[in-house]
């Protein structure tokens, strides 16, 4: 189970908003070995858009590196063992710039480093 095992390395989400990451990944992982990252990466966007709405992209794995614009409150980039978990909600359409976050991540460094 994940309890205890989820190392958030970086947020912008609501603590309730994170806390369904976290147990939807630990959900996914009931269903899915660590090594099927696309199917735990698909579970946890399509569920996230059941909640929050569509526009959810989720990217699992143990080596990847990102560049991405999120709206404001809907980023986490988490990690489980060795499985590195970035879930944002795209900003494409938002004509504020305020309302546009950048990150950038190099998976795994970013949360041990």
């Amino acid at each position: 189970m994940l309890e205890g095992k989820a190392l958030v390395g970086e947020t912008d989400m609501l603590q309730a908003m994170q806390q369904d990451a976290l147990d939807l990944a630990a959900k996914a992982l009931d269903f899915f070995d660590v090594t099927e990252a696309t199917d735990i990466a698909r579970f946890i966007k399509k569920d996230f858009d059941k909640l929050y709405g569509a526009g959810w992209q989720c990217i699992a794995g143990t080596d990847f590196g990102s560049f991405v614009t999120h709206c404001t409150g809907c980023f986490i980039h988490f990690q489980i063992g060795s499985l590195a978990i970035l879930l944002f909600k795209g900003s494409a359409g938002h004509s504020e710039p305020e309302a546009d976050q950048f990150a950038t991540l190099e998976a795994l460094n970013t949360i041990k480093g």
